[in-house]
């Protein structure tokens, strides 16, 4: 009824060479040929909607948008607070964008804030834009390094100016 054909089949080449089988080796190789072409894919910025409220830190080594109310510090690699969120705590971050309202310190590399912007803080920074029409209460400091610089190492200096001084020994 049915008969197999040999047209389709492999066979030897037609130079005479015959085709070795495949080894392990072989197979391993084959792949290791197909690695991805392009770098892994960057994750999705995280977003906080307007409607959301968060009590407690928030730690990330990616992007984060705030559209909401944030009571706690925020960590991370690119921040941006929208016009509608309010973050209440320290917010440290690489790059930082403020079009909402931020009550507390702010540590970044760059900081910017827009002509949305409400901040009730001060703002440690090596690169800062400030956009005519926001709102800033605090005051403003350059470092080459902000982000090194912790809430431990800048109480350390006050701690130190409010030790009781001691009065010297008289004989």
């Amino acid at each position: 009824m049915f008969s197999k054909s040999r047209i389709n089949e492999p066979g030897p080449k037609a130079g005479g060479e015959s085709e070795r089988p495949k080894t392990a080796e072989d197979k391993a190789r084959n792949t290791m040929d197909y690695s991805p072409s392009s770098p892994k894919a960057k994750p999705a910025v995280s977003v906080l909607s307007s409607d959301l409220t968060v009590v407690g830190n928030l730690k990330t080594s990616g992007d984060i948008q705030i559209e909401g109310t944030v009571e706690g510090d925020i960590r991370a690699h690119l921040l941006t607070v929208g016009e509608t969120a309010t973050i209440r705590g320290e917010i440290v971050a690489d790059d930082i964008v403020v079009n909402g309202r931020v009550i507390g310190r702010v540590r970044g590399l760059k900081v910017r804030l827009t002509s949305s912007a409400r901040v009730e803080g001060d703002i440690i920074h090596k690169t800062i834009a400030i956009e005519s029409g926001a709102h800033f209460e605090g005051s403003v400091q350059r470092q080459d390094d902000p982000l090194a610089t912790g809430r431990a190492a800048l109480a350390a200096p006050a701690a130190a100016l409010a030790a009781p001084a001691t009065k010297p020994d008289t004989i």
